[in-house]
């Protein structure tokens, strides 16, 4: 039987070519799942894109994201999130937020992420060897994250180490250790309190700052302003997204780049090649392998029959190889395009930092490339274990700044 579930199998990389087999073979797939009912892996682009575009019929909702069953009480939490909200509720909380999202509102941050970035790599080349991974890749989005949020600088490492907690539980390496160790959801509980404490200061400012956490606490949603307890859940997904994802791209695009030096070179001697670069490395090493959606009723999907309850995974690490949709998918290509990767989903819940991402990517490379001639990797890099995140735990790194 054909195994794609386990986190183990993920351990040295993807298995591009069992996904490949599969998309050829048996597109929509029929996974079992140790100690509780199996899910359907959707391999092919054209499905999942079928898939993203019926959240009626593929819910988000009703048993979340991941394809583990997770406790009520665990479910009712991750429901507060927009991820794992079903429309109508869905557009009820996007539509507040969106247009602070937007691509020209984004464009207008650019002065202050290449701040964050020129000051992250002075402290690298001042250190010259570096855990690239967490010295350097996650402090971007860490605090860039924490400018748009008003976090004080000194919460922001325990604020990302909650998040690996969170995102890379499959992981022994990121177990949660904090005061309510027994709960499956630890680490988002913790992070969900920071937040709501977080909201009460602020609430009590006389003169709020103004940024993206005074928006949310005074923004009106479907006719009354956010609670606290949604704040903190729609903190805990904008941290798990925004940090993991990035720090994942971060670091597995300078990987691919030095995998391929030919294109490491064109990058470096034309740099407005990146935006498109960029989105190749999204698509060739997308940093979540998958959502998980519940059919809410009997249908079809490519001639399977699928069953009203039935879990569905959106394999975005097959659909972004997928023969039909991209030439030459196994190869990376700098100047792929047209590029409809799915990293960022599709349709109701495309994602909201995508434009925020892509400004911190193609900054990060430009200063990247400006300011060090040349990259050692001095160790085998470890990925996470995890059949979720496309990540890497560990990547140690000799940077040489330019002469």
């Amino acid at each position: 039987m054909t195994e794609i579930y386990s986190p183990d199998v993920y351990r040295d990389g993807p298995p591009h070519e069992t996904f490949a087999e599969l998309r050829r073979t048996d597109p929509v797939h029929w996974q079992e799942v140790p100690g509780e009912p199996g899910y359907w892996a959707v391999l092919r682009h054209a499905d999942v894109v079928e898939v993203a575009r019926q959240p009626l019929l593929y819910s988000a909702e009703k048993g979340g994201v991941i394809i583990e069953n997770i406790p009520p009480e665990q479910l009712e939490s991750m429901k507060r999130m927009l991820l794992a909200m079903d429309p109508p509720r869905h557009g009820q909380f996007r539509r507040p937020v969106a247009p602070r999202f937007r691509a020209k509102v984004i464009a207008e941050m650019e002065g202050r992420v290449r701040e964050v970035v020129s000051a992250i790599l002075e402290g690298a080349a001042e250190a010259g060897t570096v855990e690239f991974v967490q010295e350097v890749a996650a402090k971007v989005p860490s605090r860039v994250f924490g400018q748009i949020m008003g976090l004080p600088d000194e919460d922001l490492p325990h604020i990302h180490h909650l998040s690996e907690q969170l995102t890379s539980a499959q992981d022994p390496e990121f177990a949660y250790e904090g005061p309510v160790q027994d709960a499956p959801n630890g680490a988002s509980m913790e992070m969900a309190m920071y937040a709501i404490q977080f909201a009460a200061a602020r609430r009590a400012m006389e003169d709020q700052p103004e940024d993206l956490t005074t928006l949310l606490l005074n923004t009106d949603f479907d006719g009354a302003p956010m609670d606290d307890i949604s704040f903190g859940s729609f903190f805990v997904q904008m941290v798990t997204a925004g940090n993991d994802t990035t720090k994942t791209m971060l670091t597995a695009g300078l990987l691919t780049l030095l995998e391929h030096p030919d294109q490491m070179a064109s990058l470096r001697a034309d740099p407005g090649l990146l935006p498109v670069a960029v989105e190749e490395m999204l698509r060739y090493d997308n940093p979540l392998h998958y959502f998980r959606r519940t059919a809410t009723s009997d249908t079809v999907l490519a001639g399977t029959k699928i069953s009203a309850g039935d879990k569905v995974a959106m394999i975005y690490t097959s659909a972004n190889r997928d023969e039909a949709v991209f030439d030459r998918p196994q190869s990376f290509d700098i100047r792929r395009h047209p590029n409809p990767h799915l990293s960022f989903g599709i349709a109701e819940h495309f994602c909201l930092g995508a434009h925020l991402a892509r400004l911190e990517a193609r900054v990060f490379f430009e200063e990247l490339m400006a300011r060090f001639d040349s990259f050692e990797v001095t160790a085998d890099p470890v990925r996470v274990r995890s059949n979720l995140n496309n990540a890497y735990r560990s990547v140690p790194m000799r940077l040489s700044p330019t002469s």
